[in-house]
């Protein structure tokens, strides 16, 4: 299942769906905004839905709070590295990343997800460092890979603004997360860039 969008309060019998899902153990993945998917109010039963990005991907679990989950100025960018490899850092040798450029450049602000996210036992794989920060930048983790309670396979990424989709390395890395996750070999690289014309209209407030 992909997960992308706000649904804020979403019904409970369509929220059901979800919830079965997840129970289900089978792979996850999450874009960006999925961090922060509902908005329960207090005394709502649903509210520990408000946490679905960190029990559900290991993200912070939505805005605010201990968790200090925030992101850089509308007017920034971010600059996106993979993170090295190491011994205890085996991120460079993922398939996610096969044919991912070591560097490249998103258009999505960077989200601050630090110091307590992505959750122990997570793999990052991109590291994000905002162009033109409205704050004190601090380098964050943009991509990486986690298995939930469930035993679920879960990718994150906090990149996911539409312009990101036309820049070759995040296609890459988006059609090589599907591949991973349902176990299936990463493809070839490819030489050119999927060519995804849709109009941004900006953000809606």
């Amino acid at each position: 299942a992909v997960f992308f969008l706000r649904w804020r309060q979403l019904p409970q019998n369509q929220l059901n769906y979800i919830d079965a899902y997840l129970k289900s153990g089978k792979p996850v993945m999450g874009f960006r905004t999925t961090t922060h998917a509902f908005n329960y109010p207090d005394g709502d039963d649903r509210k520990r839905w408000n946490a679905f990005g960190e029990f559900a991907f290991g993200s912070p679990p939505g805005w605010g709070g201990e968790a200090k989950h925030t992101h850089y100025g509308h007017n920034s960018t971010t600059d996106v590295t993979v993170v090295p490899a190491s011994d205890r850092r085996p991120a460079a040798k993922h398939p996610i990343l096969t044919g991912v450029a070591p560097a490249f450049h998103a258009s999505s602000w960077l989200y601050r997800v630090l110091p307590d996210h992505p959750m122990k036992g997570s793999v990052p794989l991109l590291m994000g460092r905002s162009v033109n920060p409205d704050k004190e930048a601090v380098d964050n983790p943009v991509a990486w890979t986690w298995q939930n309670q469930w035993g679920g396979k879960a990718f994150f990424t906090t990149l996911g603004h539409p312009e990101d989709f036309r820049v070759e390395s995040f296609q890459r890395l988006v059609i090589n997360a599907i591949h991973w996750e349902l176990g299936l070999p990463v493809p070839p690289n490819r030489n050119a860039a999927l060519a995804i014309n849709v109009p941004y209209r900006g953000i809606v407030k």
